[in-house]
């Protein structure tokens, strides 16, 4: 039976190639889309939270990916250096904005005392100084490159002019840093701050330490470092509800694609068909003949659909600087969709192929 599904796709090859590339254009929706927003959504959380620190001490309300403020006091920050095990803390102060020319729509800048914050988490100016003044700002490597700044230059924000006087590195929270005070200032929040960022001395235990934390300074939010790049997808505002329907279009794509392909083909084979039912062919037997080929253009399809995804991926990253991670999971759920559509699009023509009578067939013939 094999060699006839062969024979039956060679035989009209454009036809084939056209199914194969509907089953792969689902599988590219579902294998490129998901592993871009993982990839950047991914990006962003590690970029966010690329701290030293094993704590950050907040507020409810303080911080998410979307939006942020200061309604925490720096008071906290001494009576954090009293509980035992804490070696030094950094009182930081976020802001997010919409912007759109900014990747995601939204522009974050931190406000910290650039040298216990860059001590704390290995960082560095790589060129100029820290911002000190109120009117100045430093910015990462990847910011000054995508925006073509340079030492000196101007840039917008809070509604006036900021000059920039440094480039840092490693990327860690916000791409725009100034400091603590001038962002203070410029949001009128004085003696506030987003978050505190706590760090142990060497050998204490992190969740003894956040339960002391939490014990002496109850009301708070007393997260632990390692676990705010965990299911970054339930953080993103509806990412989750935008991947399942590229899953279902992926499948729909996919069904249709097949469906109108071997209608089409059983409507010119219904001589054929005939024939091998008049030699003894069951129903079944041409059934599976039918969802054979429908199964080896799935086959082909992810196979084609791998190779499109990886290189388009490969090609946009080179180009845009875009992150993509490939989740197993949803490389199975692609592999999943692509030959389980193929299979339900066939099913409705491979039922009316074994419907076909061979005596009105062959009489018509």
């Amino acid at each position: 039976m094999l060699e006839l599904v062969f024979a039956n796709l060679k035989t009209r090859p454009f036809r084939t190639l056209i199914s194969i590339v509907g089953v792969a254009l689902g599988v590219v929706l579902v294998v490129l889309f998901t592993g871009l927003a993982r990839g950047m959504s991914n990006d962003m959380a590690r970029r966010a939270f690329n701290l030293k620190a094993e704590i950050l001490f907040t507020r409810a309300g303080a911080m998410n990916l979307t939006s942020s403020s200061l309604n925490v006091s720096t008071a906290y920050a001494s009576k954090l250096l009293e509980i035992e095990g804490v070696q030094t803390v950094v009182p930081v102060g976020r802001y997010i904005t919409s912007n759109a020319k900014a990747r995601w729509g939204l522009e974050q800048i931190d406000g910290v005392e650039w040298q216990p914050f860059a001590e704390m988490n290995e960082m560095q100016i790589l060129q100029g100084r820290a911002a000190t003044a109120a009117d100045e700002v430093i910015l990462d490597e990847r910011k000054m490159l995508d925006e073509k700044y340079k030492l000196g230059d101007g840039i917008e924000l809070f509604g006036k002019s900021y000059k920039i006087v440094g480039v840092f590195a490693p990327p860690s929270g916000a791409r725009i840093k100034m400091s603590l005070a001038a962002l203070q200032d410029a949001l009128q929040a004085e003696n506030k701050c987003t978050y505190i960022l706590v760090k142990l001395k060497d050998g204490v235990d992190v969740d003894e330490a956040a339960r002391r934390i939490d014990e002496t300074l109850p009301g708070n939010k007393v997260n632990l470092t390692r676990d705010l790049v965990i299911d970054q997808q339930e953080r993103v505002p509806a990412l989750n509800l935008f991947l399942r329907v590229l899953v279902g279009l992926g499948a729909s794509v996919s069904t249709i694609f097949v469906l109108l392909s071997m209608y089409t083909t059983i409507t010119e084979r219904r001589k054929e068909i005939g024939i091998l039912k008049s030699l003894g062919a069951s129903k079944s037997f041409i059934i599976k003949v039918i969802e054979g080929e429908a199964f080896m253009i799935g086959i082909f399809g992810v196979l084609f659909g791998f190779v499109v995804s990886f290189l388009a991926s490969y090609l946009i990253a080179k180009s845009f600087d875009l992150q993509f991670e490939f989740s197993r999971d949803w490389i199975l759920t692609a592999i999943a969709i692509a030959i389980g559509g193929s299979l339900v699009g066939a099913l409705y023509p491979a039922w009316r192929a074994s419907d076909i009578d061979p005596v009105l067939v062959l009489t018509n013939e």
